[in-house]
Formats: structure tokens, C-alpha cells, sequence
């Protein structure tokens, strides 16, 4: 972390009480309302997080002495506003 942001036990004691103070909630609900404002948002966006897992034999795996760690695919679609 930069020195400039001091310890980094202060830094983050920083954002726990922004948090707990309710900072950051009016800060997203500050920056939402500009752009609001200013018809910058679509909120007609969906997002598809589906995943499909394949058995491991079936994916090839090796038979012993290796491990594969487990990964998480996501695919976002985001389509224009009227599609």
C-alpha cells in the first residue's frame, strides 16, 4: 500500500467505519442518483451466471498423484436496452 495512506491497520480501520457509519451506502446511492440524473444507467441489463460441470473422467483427468483445483467459469451477457 502506498505510504501515502499510512498503516495499513489505519487504512482499513478507514473503510470499517465508513462502512459502519453508512459512507459507502450513501456514496453508491449519491453516485446512482447522478446518474440517474443524467440518463447515464440502463437497468434493463441481465446477467446469466450459469455454470455446467463435467464429470472428471469425463474431462480427462489424470488417475493419480495429480489434483486440479477447482475453477469457477461465470459468462455475462449484457444485452442493449430493446433486444
Amino acid at each position: 500500500m502506498p505510504e501515502r495512506y499510512g498503516p495499513h491497520q489505519t487504512a482499513y480501520d478507514r473503510f470499517a467505519k465508513w462502512r459502519d457509519d453508512g459512507t459507502w451506502a450513501r456514496l453508491k446511492q449519491a453516485v446512482i442518483a447522478l446518474a440517474e440524473a443524467d440518463e447515464d444507467i440502463d437497468w434493463n441489463a441481465q446477467v446469466d451466471s450459469t455454470v455446467v460441470r463435467a464429470h472428471q473422467h469425463a474431462a480427462g483427468a489424470r488417475k493419480e498423484g495429480w489434483t486440479r483445483r477447482s475453477r469457477r467459469y461465470v459468462k455475462v451477457w449484457v444485452a442493449p436496452a430493446g433486444d
